[in-house]
């Protein structure tokens, strides 16, 4: 017994110390290239900011002529009277027109300026809260692959377990009929395999909800699944230089921060209305067969016109979109320090707690080991009639149970390390060295900013 039960000791320290090859399960970089390409928030946000792409090239339109076409046809009857004769002139006309307008602004208040100005700030923002979305998508998907690798882990502790106790618990049976032990005994290794029986139960309760959470942000099911390891290289050594880094880096203040210059440009927008507008109208046109008296058959007309307005009063309209503008501004402000204090508490717990993680993983390494000396102790004093069978396999649940808080550990360990890296807005695909092609923003900026025409996208649609 006590042979069998080294042997299966050593089974349980192979599979839940991840003695398989790395080489041989995918590794955590993989499923974060895959989340990375093909995740549909990530996407969504993607296409959310090519459409914000869209504000600038509108924004510039208000530099551009603008230019339409008219035209118009019909039929007309007319009947005159001929007050020298007293007779009567009549025809059937087909009357047509055809003209075009350009129209060009030359002045609107800086309106034109300071609206371009706020889609590109819109444009800054989006960037970031696509920065932030990607950092989440990462920081979701090392929490998934982690919790899968911990739960295959916790669920094969569990089998090695109940296989144990449904082996106690026939022994006992058997030494109970040679009269050897008590119906207490019998009762005992009956409610532990009950037990053990319960604890798998959950345990791949567990396991299926961490696999449908990581076919949700991953885009595929796990298979074999490789140990990871924490990035404390890329982390601040100290909590001061994290501070730094977060409120100079993170996503959410730097958009918050863009979102105040657009603010600031929707107050110079407002106050557009209150300056004089000059432009300029030119126009061509030819008409046939329009003249009722029937003295003209075609008229050809081109002019070129400059308009000023001066705004006088409108009622408090104009006045009262400052006002709000100005509010709105504030509220942004506010939001932004608002962002700033919640990013430095996060960076503090994050900081806490990837160090507390460091404090617990070792903590568990060193109960896995006592356990280990424990387990050998007790299966020698067994050998030599002083302990009990019951009493071998109660200290082999202890060291499962400690491999157990082990494995846990070293999940909570990666986690806190990633997590830690998110708060200082550094978990991104470039600083990780993600074997993907980068998805660059600017590309499609680039291609629509300065689109005079067309309707389909950059990419065909």
């Amino acid at each position: 017994m006590c042979g069998l039960m080294r042997a299966r000791v050593v089974a349980i320290a192979l599979s839940l110390l991840g003695a398989a090859s790395a080489a041989q399960g995918q590794t955590l970089s993989e499923a974060m290239v895959r989340a990375y390409q093909g995740n549909p928030q990530l996407n969504a946000e993607r296409a959310r900011q090519r459409a914000t792409d869209e504000n600038v090239a509108q924004a510039l339109a208000g530099y551009r002529p603008t230019l339409s076409l008219g035209l118009s046809a019909g039929l007309q009857g007319v009947r005159n009277m001929l007050p020298e004769s007293g007779g009567t002139a009549s025809a059937n006309l087909k009357p047509w027109s055809a003209g075009a307008t350009l129209n060009q602004n030359l002045f609107n208040g800086m309106k034109t300026a300071n609206q371009v100005r706020q889609a590109e700030a819109q444009v800054q923002g989006g960037r970031e809260q696509l920065r932030s979305v990607e950092q989440s998508v990462l920081l979701d998907t090392v929490t998934a692959y982690m919790s899968v690798l911990a739960n295959q882990g916790l669920v094969e502790a569990q089998k090695i377990n109940t296989q144990f106790l449904r082996e106690t618990l026939q022994t006992t049976h058997k030494r109970y009929d040679a009269g050897d032990v008590t119906p207490t005994d019998v009762a005992q290794a009956e409610a532990r395999f009950n037990r053990g029986i319960a604890d798998r139960n959950s345990a791949e309760v567990n396991l299926a909800v961490s696999q449908a959470t990581y076919t949700q942000v991953i885009g595929a099911p796990p298979g074999r699944l490789s140990p990871a390891e924490p990035v404390d290289r890329l982390l601040p050594r100290q909590r001061d230089q994290a501070l730094g880094v977060g409120r100079v880096e993170n996503p959410a203040i730097t958009s918050a921060t863009f979102d105040v210059d657009a603010a600031q440009r929707a107050v110079n927008i407002a106050e557009a209305a209150l300056y004089p507008t000059l432009g300029v109208q030119g126009s061509v046109s030819r008409s046939a067969q329009t003249d009722s008296t029937l003295g003209t058959s075609r008229s050809d007309q081109a002019s070129i016109v400059g308009n000023l307005n001066v705004p006088v009063y409108d009622g408090g309209l104009a006045t009262s979109q400052i006002r709000q503008s100005k509010e709105t501004l504030g509220q942004t402000r506010i939001q932004l320090d608002r962002i700033r204090t919640q990013t430095e508490t996060a960076v503090v717990a994050a900081w806490a707690t990837n160090e507390g993680s460091r404090i617990a993983l070792n903590a568990a390494t060193s109960e896995v080991k006592a356990a280990e000396l424990a387990l050998s102790g007790v299966q020698k004093e067994a050998q030599a009639g002083q302990r009990t069978t019951l009493d071998v396999l109660n200290s082999l649940q202890d060291l499962t149970a400690a491999r157990s808080r082990l494995i846990v550990a070293q999940r909570d360990r990666v986690v806190a390390s990633y997590t830690l890296l998110s708060a200082i807005g550094r978990l991104d695909h470039i600083r990780l060295a993600l074997n993907t092609p980068d998805y660059d923003a600017q590309v499609h900026y680039n291609q629509v900013r300065d689109a005079w025409t067309g309707v389909r996208t950059p990419d065909g649609r």
